[in-house]
């Protein structure tokens, strides 16, 4: 096999952009490793500026390169923008990882309505401005990959979490509804159905958690990276990602 050919084999990514939300941490960062590592150039987006070059500074070694953006993922005017920039500034865009997430885990009758605008607007409203921004984008290219990031919170429900799993599931019905709308604009939507992992999304807010029970975000990261490496003519619409000891569910 000739090196180029080899080049190609090892780096599937090489030279397409991916712009990961929340990609500052967790299973962001984790993201953006594993794209990394296929070769490509990430646009790491999140809130914290500061996070998001932390890890992009870090991609270099993983065979891939990166870039930080700040980004309020809510924000009308500024996510598509930040987005679109990029884009711009890269040459096209090959796909769009919807990953940024909060949660408060409070009963319903004392979650602030403050606090459930902000759960929808971070992990729905975001999705749909940057799903949005994309499409057009993608269009014009005829090609692009968005993945949205759900959870088993989509799926099934417990307490404490009204606000994250109306966003959860919203999220899923929207990521459903693109792969159908989409698809014939040669536009892939894949939704990643997540269950309970070691990030601090969990692991701050629980920490008597049993770890044994949660997963490492590199393979939820892997599955990402696996549907983006599908051939054109095929898609994975939606994938769930279990960790072993997760009891819970059936």
């Amino acid at each position: 096999m000739s090196t180029a050919r080899q080049s190609q084999a090892e780096l599937p990514l090489a030279g397409k952009l991916a712009f990961v939300t929340g990609g500052g941490r967790g299973l962001g960062a984790a993201i953006c490793t594993a794209l990394a590592g296929a070769g490509a150039h990430v646009a790491v987006a999140d809130l914290d500026r500061a996070s998001a070059e932390r890890v992009a500074g870090s991609l270099e070694e993983h065979g891939g390169r990166g870039f930080a953006v700040r980004i309020d993922v809510g924000d009308a005017d500024g996510a598509p923008r930040a987005l679109l920039d990029a884009a711009e500034r890269h040459g096209g865009l090959h796909a769009l990882i919807n990953n940024a997430g909060i949660d408060y885990t409070l009963p319903v009758d004392e979650l602030s309505i403050a606090q459930w605008d902000a759960v929808l607007r971070t992990n729905l409203r975001g999705p749909f401005l940057l799903a949005r921004a994309a499409s057009t984008l993608m269009k014009l290219q005829g090609i692009g990959h968005i993945v949205n990031v759900a959870s088993t919170a989509a799926t099934r429900a417990w307490p404490n979490a009204s606000a994250y799993h109306a966003s959860k599931w919203g999220l899923l019905g929207l990521s459903r509804a693109l792969h159908a709308e989409l698809r014939p604009f040669g536009i892939k939507v894949t939704a990643v159905i997540a269950g309970g992992m070691q990030t601090p999304f969990l692991l701050d807010r629980f920490p008597d958690i049993d770890r044994a029970t949660l997963q490492d975000p590199a393979n939820v990261a892997l599955t990402v990276r696996h549907v983006l490496l599908q051939p054109q003519g095929t898609v994975i619409p939606e994938v769930m990602v279990l960790p072993m000891g997760e009891t819970s569910w059936p």
